[in-house]
């Protein structure tokens, strides 16, 4: 009797052992046709498949389940979910900010030297949160989508434009503009009711839901905006050592993909939205050098006001991309 007992115990322990790890994943994204959203959902498809279903992430919409866009590397950190993206991360990691710095990143190289160069400091504040930073992903440059004709930048003075950050505002202001914080689901009808004249995103992001409203597209890049994909630090290192590569491989992929596919999602939804009527305007000449000097003094004072830890982010940035 003690010898099937002790077999019992042995076959139970053995298929604990074995028992599939099953995560939960979230994405701020409530769009499953989005490019974020099919990727996440390849990174799901392609990690099952790799471990033979050893390894499994149900992915979550936006808002399908009880956590605001602003705490989701919280409720990463605290072990709510497992695997996330974040697009709304900054106020628990604010230093990663300074990749979003109006003006500071102008192009795709200038990212990807200043992504790497703070990437062990953007390491460490997600670790701080209990959160593994895996990889993320880029829209393309937020520009305005505006109710009211726009030619160069100081026709923003006098409108209220909806910002997501407060270095987008303070752009805003520098332009004579009253920068508005609205959440994505409170837009069409602020516009509708002219709470707002205008925002700051991309053809292939907000502009893809709320073109209806927003007859006018000045093309003056402001900043990139970018997602974060984490995942919980206990569930990750619970993982063994090759699904642990394995997710981080896959992510990486991932997440490239995604804003290689948001850079052609760009395109064509310009010329969709210009083909349904909306104006379309090129950069007048001079905004650009406008803008820059009078953006440069705030990079610093911004990252003073931060703290040293900032200093040395902004400065790491500025080597990198040669600022």
């Amino acid at each position: 009797m003690k010898i099937k007992t002790i077999g019992a115990v042995a076959l139970l322990a053995c298929s604990m052992t074995t028992q599939a790890t099953n995560w939960t994943g979230y994405t701020y994204s409530s769009v499953s046709t989005t490019a974020a959203v099919k990727g996440m959902n390849r990174i799901s498809e392609r990690v099952d498949e790799a471990t033979n279903g050893d390894f499994s992430i149900r992915l979550h919409l936006g808002k399908t389940l009880h956590i605001q866009s602003a705490d989701i590397t919280q409720a990463v950190g605290d072990g709510m979910i497992d695997f996330a993206a974040d697009y709304f991360f900054s106020g628990n990691v604010p230093i990663a900010r300074v990749l979003n710095l109006p003006m500071l990143i102008e192009n795709d190289r200038e990212w990807q030297l200043a992504y790497e160069a703070i990437k062990p400091m953007l390491e460490a504040a997600f670790a701080n949160q209990d959160v593994v930073l895996l990889g993320g992903y880029r829209y393309p440059q937020q520009v305005f989508f505006t109710t009211f004709e726009m030619d160069e930048l100081s026709d923003v003075e006098g409108h209220k434009i909806r910002v997501t950050s407060p270095e987008q505002g303070y752009f805003v202001e520098q332009f004579g503009g009253l920068p508005i914080t609205l959440s994505g689901s409170e837009v069409p009808t602020a516009l509708e009711r002219g709470v707002i004249d205008g925002v700051l995103t991309a053809s292939a992001g907000g502009a893809k839901k709320w073109h209806e409203f927003l007859p006018q597209n000045y093309r003056f890049p402001v900043n990139y905006g970018n997602s974060m994909i984490i995942a919980n630090i206990d569930s990750f290192e619970d993982l063994s050592d090759t699904e642990q590569t394995t997710l981080a491989n896959i992510v990486r992929e991932e997440g490239d993909k995604i804003s290689d596919a948001f850079i052609a999602d760009e395109q064509a939804q310009m010329d969709s939205q210009q083909a349904k009527g909306m104006v379309i305007t090129q950069p007048a000449a001079g905004d650009a050098d406008t803008a820059r000097e009078r953006l440069r003094p705030y990079w610093t004072q911004w990252a003073k006001d931060n703290g040293p830890e900032y200093e040395q982010a902004l400065e790491l940035v500025l080597k990198a991309i040669g600022k």
